[in-house]
């Protein structure tokens, strides 16, 4: 977070993989979030109402996300999320497929996780929380920006470490 100014890297940037394909129908910026007991999403909206600044707002999220807040992984959801623009083809081939491999592929190691698609209703709680986390660092979001979950199946899905 602190390294890369709070963008994206691999780490986060899975290919994601639709049923029967071998090749990726793209990257996605993928989301790690609290468990809806562990939510931070009332203070990520109050740093978002502090300031009309986006660069202010930026620099206290990025504070934010490098102290404490991925210390914990009990407090962490299994489902991972990640917006789309409205009306996006994507997310209307993801949703349709509704499973999909994401491979994640960054410091020496990738996890190529089989995961169930779920389309996020805006009062769940971890599209809150994305919607939230994405607004510090891109303030225009749109309202109707779709939100989808990826919950793994750990049983389907593989990791491996040394990967060149």
């Amino acid at each position: 977070m602190r390294d890369n100014q709070g963008r994206p890297d691999d780490a986060i940037k899975p290919a994601l993989f639709l049923p029967h394909q071998d090749q990726p129908l793209g990257h996605i910026i993928t989301l790690l979030n609290k468990s809806p007991g562990y939510s931070v999403t009332p203070e990520l909206l109050h740093m978002a109402k502090k300031t009309n600044d986006p660069a202010q707002r930026r620099d206290q999220a990025i504070r934010f996300f490098s102290a404490t807040y991925y210390q914990k992984a009990s407090e962490f959801s299994d489902i991972l999320t990640a917006t789309f623009p409205p009306g996006s083809p994507g997310a209307a081939s993801i949703r349709e497929a509704e499973n999909v491999r994401l491979r994640f592929e960054a410091y020496m190691q990738m996890f190529d996780l089989s995961c169930k698609v779920w389309r996020l209703a805006p009062h769940n709680p971890l599209y809150q929380a994305t919607m939230a986390h994405n607004r510090l660092f891109n303030p225009a979001l749109p309202a109707d920006t779709e939100v989808l979950g990826f919950e793994p199946d750990w049983n389907a899905s593989s990791m491996e470490t040394e990967v060149s």
